[in-house]
């Protein structure tokens, strides 16, 4: 027992000195990464409490003050929604904090960049009161996450829109026949793509024999976005590009199959049913795949065009300081982390099915009409978006976009 005790000890100062190791190692230009970091780290805890803190919760007489206790799902949810509260108001805090922050020598500016055993202790803190707050906090969060992971949808297009015409104009940039063979064979897969995977949903989605008229308007209205997006791309008024045409179609398309999946398992239209608990799982990773590559690119991309990770300290460095300290912040330190608040909000919907069909039998999650409508709702919003961004320069020319 006592050697048991005596190895606990070490391990636990071991986790620790090793925990001041890596707090010590982030840099001011690795700092954006550390906070993408602990968005993961958040993801993982919520995961992980959904599968095992249900039967802790059910004896905390504060959560559980019901004449009849709730099915285990409610205390799976309620675990992850309190988890994306004390995230959420980790970010938002640290947002409302750096509001106006326009120069490194701001002291706001080395609280952003640095502190990080004090954050992530704060962060522990948040999550672990979130525990002791009343369930009705708890029901109007997950209400109002409903909206915020709505517009963190949108954010995601935005960010998926800024990526592909950067990467066409880099290409372009290059103004070699490689790189105009190479933008054409990659617009190519992603047409080939989209039509193959719209033959699949036409297959899984409307099965014959059933009336599945809104499913068809789904698919076809996709198609018949994909179809304007090259007409208009191409138009000599326009002068866009394929490939963000084709990137944003096959997006478009994933997202058509993304709401037709969520759709309820006993929908007779819903070809996956047999397999509803891989198609659940596979959702769910591949949302929160994409959710944790969007606040890591926007995490990038808010940052100057600067390399992320700095090199050691330096006398060179230490000469310059006093210089960077008067250089203007090259991003919005309050919309970086009002990023984070939005995707914690977006990711407990993923994990929750949005609070709506968590307790489908076999821990389905990701599943029920309002997951599909806000799956088609974003594909339609994607398409407005990129259509804007090819006409907006003509139809306001005197405007920079």
């Amino acid at each position: 027992m006592w050697a048991a005790s005596c190895l606990a000890s070490c391990c636990a100062a071991c986790a620790c000195d090793a925990c001041r190791t890596a707090v010590s190692g982030i840099s001011r230009r690795s700092a954006r990464i550390a906070y993408c970091g602990l968005f993961a780290l958040s993801l993982v805890v919520s995961w992980i409490l959904r599968e095992v803190a249900a039967p802790l919760m059910e004896k905390l007489p504060w959560i559980n003050h019901f004449h009849k206790t709730p099915d285990r799902e409610w205390f799976e949810t309620d675990a992850v929604l309190r988890v994306s509260l004390g995230n959420f108001l980790f970010f938002t805090i640290l947002s409302v904090s750096m509001v106006g922050v326009k120069n490194q020598r701001d002291p706001r500016d080395a609280v952003h960049h640095g502190g990080w055993m004090m954050k992530i202790i704060c962060w522990f803190i948040l999550v672990i009161l979130m525990f002791f707050v009343p369930n009705e906090i708890i029901s109007f969060y997950e209400s109002a996450s409903k909206f915020g992971a709505g517009l963190f949808l949108l954010v995601q297009v935005v960010l998926l829109l800024d990526f592909v015409h950067g990467w066409n104009d880099k290409w372009v940039g290059y103004d070699e026949q490689f790189w105009y063979v190479a933008l054409l064979v990659v617009s190519l897969v992603c047409y080939l793509a989209t039509f193959g995977f719209s033959g699949l949903l036409f297959h899984w989605f409307t099965p014959s024999g059933q009336d599945c008229g809104l499913n068809t308007f789904f698919i076809v209205m996709t198609l018949t976005l994909v179809l304007l997006f090259a007409i208009v791309a191409l138009h000599p008024a326009v002068g866009g590009s394929i490939l963000p045409a084709s990137v944003i179609s096959l997006y478009c398309m994933y997202l058509c199959y993304s709401g037709l999946a969520s759709e309820p398992r006993d929908y007779e239209c819903n070809g996956l049913h047999k397999h509803s608990k891989a198609i659940s799982t596979g959702t769910l990773t591949l949302g929160l795949l994409t959710t944790v590559l969007s606040v890591v690119y926007s995490a990038v991309r808010a940052g100057s065009s600067t390399t992320l990770l700095s090199p050691p300290s330096s006398p060179r460095a230490d000469e310059h300081e006093e210089k960077e300290k008067n250089k203007p912040v090259s991003y919005s330190y309050a919309f970086f982390h009002i990023i984070f608040s939005l995707a914690s909000m977006y990711s407990a919907m993923l994990l929750t099915g949005w609070s709506t069909s968590v307790g489908e039998r076999g821990k389905l999650v990701d599943v029920g009409w309002p997951s599909v409508w806000v799956r088609i709702i974003t594909g339609w919003a994607t398409a407005g978006l990129y259509i804007w961004s090819l006409v907006a320069p003509i139809l306001f020319p005197e405007r920079e976009f």
